[in-house]
């Protein structure tokens, strides 16, 4: 794959795809990756990559793939659940991005370890408050990720309630942060 870049996109501005998972354990925690490289160098994020376009990998299949080759398991697609789609304009000013938000349905277990591209550890939701997380995951996607877990719920049952969904536009243009949701449904009961 020489680019990850969606064909005709402006090669000063590229635009990518790519897919971010929110895996938790059976305590509710998260999975983050305290990365070592760009993006987001130094802070943490949930794991995720761009899809491979040249394949015509769906987002599923990337969130798939992307979870067996950082977190080393196998999660079925059926166990994956669309929470929400981003949309970035100008991130960081190198580029554009669309990004589906998976999670994971149920507990998944992975041993925190030292990876290529950072360290991978469980961290309970409440200390997302504290860790140095990009400014677009701590002031909109971790707030709409809850949202769409519902209050008093962490949105981890197989089977049984289902995280809403959310879509939101960020721009970031001229380094200056502002969004909008776009839409956004509850968890089903």
């Amino acid at each position: 794959m020489a680019s990850h870049a969606v064909h005709g996109s402006d090669p000063a501005m590229p635009y990518r795809i790519a897919c971010l998972c929110d895996l938790r354990d059976a305590q509710g925690r998260v999975l983050l990756l305290h990365r070592r490289k760009n993006p987001n160098k130094d802070m943490y994020s949930p794991i995720g990559g761009k899809l491979d376009v040249v394949s015509g990998e769906s987002p599923a299949q990337c969130a798939r793939r992307e979870i067996l080759e950082e977190a080393g398991i196998d999660v079925p697609l059926s166990r994956l659940h669309l929470i929400g789609l981003v949309s970035e304009t100008a991130y960081e000013g190198h580029g554009h991005w669309l990004m589906f938000v998976y999670r994971v349905l149920g507990p998944v277990w992975v041993e925190p370890r030292e990876m290529n591209e950072g360290r991978l550890d469980w961290h309970p939701l409440g200390a997302l408050a504290t860790l140095p997380v990009p400014e677009s995951d701590r002031d909109v996607l971790w707030p709409l990720i809850e949202r769409a877990d519902g209050k008093g719920t962490i949105g981890h049952e197989v089977g049984g309630r289902r995280p809403g969904f959310f879509a939101v536009h960020i721009d970031c243009t001229g380094g200056r942060m502002t969004w909008a949701v776009e839409e956004e449904t509850p968890p089903t009961p």
